[in-house]
């Protein structure tokens, strides 16, 4: 039965012989999958289908030969050469704190030390102008955004994926970036992505725009609306932007203005910080309090084919060890797992070639937006920070424990819920 006409029969109440509800349609495709061992095995399992047709291709400058271009159905007609930026930068933002784990002879380490050899050949291609695999760093505006996302990767894993790399590429890379300041962002999210390349530029100790990082800041405190939520610009949009973008590029441009201690007028960066990283605490109670006793989570607002990215702040947080105490680790992993396999269960979520395809459970490419390729879709890697933590860390060792809504309609107890002022 397709989707739509299942949803359908749930709306109108009918009864069908056989049909499954939602939760049990998740609950059958997870059953499907074989045994993963544990959590983390499953996780990195996971992360390594979504990478490895990318970067073993991108590696021997073959990703725009072998990646065949999925469009929105609304596509605006831009440049459709941007979709490869747009899927490298996004996927090894995602997959940065997993590579940038010591070296070790483990299946797992061993694995990660492949893939991270591919994505430093994949940076070479990427800015390499006699390479099939150069990207489009130049014409549409959309370069800002995924240059963003390819910096924060190398911020995020500097001795894995920066240092490694040939001085020729590095100042390839500097080049491009720097280019980009010709692209003035608009007033919404996009103005974190060139805070976001600024404060790259600045944790390698070359020379910063410290103009387009202070703005950038001073933008998104003001669009705060309150109880961890932010607007994207004026208006305020109920979806999952403040897990895309907001908190996560927010919290990492004022960590390096801290550290490597940036010039910010009439305001101390550290207090900042803190603000931020109390905000995004208090959002990421929210993100968790969204995801069902099943593990699936409201389809809201725009780019809902972005998948798991949903949950990014989450997975920032445990990486960094700074969940707020309201939601111990061992709950996180159990909830995040929950949402991994709703998702991913759905082998429609990948081509035959294992490249994603446009959709939120599986291939539904008419849920994609005007800016949406295939590319795109590889944001859903920045669910997968947790990994960046050591097998033997507490967050992969500590026991499962029921998230807040598996509680809640469980008829057990649960903490209520109740707004913030900072």
């Amino acid at each position: 039965m397709e989707r739509r006409h299942f949803m359908r029969a749930v709306v109108a109440g009918t009864t069908v012989s056989g049909l499954l509800g939602a939760s049990a349609q998740v609950q059958a495709r997870a059953a499907t999958l074989p045994d993963h061992g544990n959590d983390r095995a499953y996780m990195t399992g996971l992360l390594q289908k979504m990478a490895e047709p990318v970067l073993s291709a991108m590696a021997k400058g073959e990703l725009q030969k072998k990646f065949q271009l999925e469009l929105s159905p609304t596509w605006d007609g831009r440049d459709k050469q941007v979709a490869y930026l747009e899927c490298f930068g996004r996927l090894v933002a995602g997959a940065a704190p997993w590579l940038a784990l010591p070296e070790d002879n483990t299946p797992e380490g061993l694995t990660r030390k492949r893939l991270q050899q591919m994505a430093l050949q994949s940076y070479t291609h990427s800015v390499d102008p006699k390479s099939p695999d150069y990207l489009l760093w130049k014409g549409h505006g959309q370069a800002l955004v995924d240059s963003a996302y390819f910096t924060n990767a190398l911020m995020r894993a500097p001795k894995a994926l920066w240092e490694p790399l040939d001085s020729i590429t590095k100042q390839r890379i500097i080049s491009e970036i720097k280019g980009l300041r010709r692209i003035e962002p608009p007033y919404i999210n996009w103005m974190l992505f060139a805070a976001m390349n600024e404060a790259w530029l600045m944790s390698i100790g070359e020379e910063y725009d410290p103009m387009r990082m202070n703005v950038a800041i001073r933008k998104i405190n003001e669009w705060y609306i309150g109880d961890g939520w932010i607007k994207d610009g004026e208006a305020f949009h109920f979806d999952y932007y403040n897990s895309f973008v907001m908190y996560p590029m927010l919290y990492e441009v004022l960590e390096v203005l801290v550290k490597f201690k940036g010039p910010f007028w009439n305001a101390k960066p550290a207090d900042l910080q803190a603000q931020a990283l109390k905000r995004m605490q208090r959002y990421s109670e929210h993100l968790e309090r969204f995801i069902s006793p099943e593990g699936t989570y409201p389809p809201i607002g725009r780019s809902l084919t972005y998948r798991t990215a949903a949950f990014q702040p989450l997975g920032l947080l445990a990486w960094r060890k700074q969940l707020p105490t309201s939601l111990p680790e061992g709950q996180v992993r159990a909830a995040m797992q929950a949402v991994h396999k709703a998702i991913w269960t759905e082998p429609s979520n990948f081509t035959s070639d294992g490249f994603l395809t446009i959709g939120f459970v599986g291939h539904q490419p008419e849920l994609g937006d005007w800016y949406s390729n295939n590319g795109s879709m590889y944001l859903a890697s920045e669910g997968f920070l947790a990994l960046g933590l050591p097998e033997s860390d507490s967050y992969w060792t500590t026991p499962p424990l029921d998230w807040t809504q598996k509680k809640a309609f469980g008829g057990h107890k649960f903490p209520k819920d109740y707004p913030v002022s900072y």
